[in-house]
């Protein structure tokens, strides 16, 4: 199902996780209206950086979220987060960077960092559009700003 021109329900709800699990990650009615809402949120990315943007992670079941560490108030649980890169924009860091930068309205942006160089962004579009830019990692933890953590 095509949800926006760029995105489908299929990328949305993919996951290696749920596949090897078992796990159902079939949105319902109220999350699939997100996902689409979500859908339509990045295709403002996508113009911004007018590149391709593979989706790693969006909408994820109770069931999946628990299974993968997800926080309990993971906009990932609602349909209304994605995490994602553009290799064809340039580096993670500069994706966020230009995000942060752009009039685009979001909840979160997280530069989020692991172990041999695994880097992601998590954009989120929950209730509050703080505009909050943060980085993580496993052993800093989240600081604000958008920093390349060791």
């Amino acid at each position: 199902m095509q949800l926006s021109p760029n995105f489908t329900l299929d990328e949305f709800i993919r996951s290696s996780t749920a596949a090897s699990r078992g796990i159902d990650n079939t949105p319902g009615p109220a999350h699939l209206a997100n996902l689409r809402t979500l859908a339509i949120r990045l295709e403002e990315v996508r113009a911004l950086l007018g590149k391709p943007m593979p989706i790693t992670s969006a909408y994820r079941s109770p069931a999946l979220n628990a299974a993968v560490g997800g926080s309990s108030t993971s906009d990932h649980a609602n349909g209304l987060a994605a995490d994602f890169t553009s290799p064809r924009y340039g580096s993670v860091q500069k994706v966020c960077e230009a995000i942060a930068g752009s009039d685009i309205q979001f909840d979160q942006i997280i530069y989020e960092q692991k172990a041999g160089g695994v880097e992601w962004v998590h954009l989120g579009f929950g209730a509050r559009m703080r505009r909050q830019v943060l980085s993580w990692s496993p052993s800093a933890g989240y600081v604000h700003g958008l920093k390349k953590l060791g």
